[in-house]
């Protein structure tokens, strides 16, 4: 059995609609909420699973050390970044997608390490954020294959940067978070919408 089962059926419509927006295509993306605090379980993601076909089924529970205890499948390979974030960031949910925009924003910045953001109306849809005016830095991590080795690292960022809403992995995607699963799925779809704005303008007066 799934996880939390209202909790999982979240989770899966969550994927279906990043799937629907084309922020993870096949088996791309993964997203996670938390079951407990103490101990931290977290319903996550199975690993290969086409998220426009995602089921509550597909979604299994995971201990802090990223082990399965409920559910059948293997969780997502980057399930020590959710743990990470969930510890750091005392996130309820982790959202990561691979959507066009965020891929190619976090190939292209070359800002010092991450990509600023500001001067546009959708960053008050952010947490905590009240106008405009606000920056928002997205650090920019290189991707890997070991993502247990590099967990440790990306919750040191979180902590350099703690304002920070989300993060990006360069050629790869982005990763957000809420308090909430549907803080999260707010915050995801005004990022996406944020670096696709960046993107489309940036394509417009790109010399190379």
């Amino acid at each position: 059995m799934p996880p939390a089962p209202p909790l999982a059926a979240q989770l899966a419509e969550v994927g279906r609609l990043c799937y629907s927006r084309g922020w993870a295509l096949g088996t791309s993306g993964n997203f996670s909420a938390v079951v407990s605090r103490e101990p931290l379980r977290l319903a996550i993601t199975s690993s290969g699973v086409d998220k426009g076909l995602l089921t509550p089924a597909q979604i299994v529970e995971i201990d802090e050390r990223g082990r399965l205890v409920a559910g059948s499948g293997k969780p997502s390979a980057e399930a020590s970044l959710h743990i990470a974030i969930a510890q750091t960031k005392r996130a309820g949910a982790v959202l990561h997608t691979h959507s066009i925009w965020s891929t190619i924003l976090s190939e292209d910045a070359k800002d010092g390490g991450g990509l600023a953001i500001e001067g546009y109306e959708m960053l008050k849809g952010l947490d905590g954020v009240a106008t405009h005016e606000h920056r928002e830095w997205l650090p920019i991590i290189e991707n890997t294959q070991d993502w247990v080795a590099a967990a440790p690292r990306v919750a040191g960022m979180l902590r350099e940067f703690p304002a920070t809403h989300g993060f990006l992995i360069r050629r790869h995607g982005l990763y957000t978070w809420g308090a909430t699963l549907s803080e999260a799925q707010r915050q995801v779809e005004i990022l996406e919408f944020l670096l696709e704005a960046m993107g489309r303008k940036r394509g417009t007066t790109w010399q190379p």
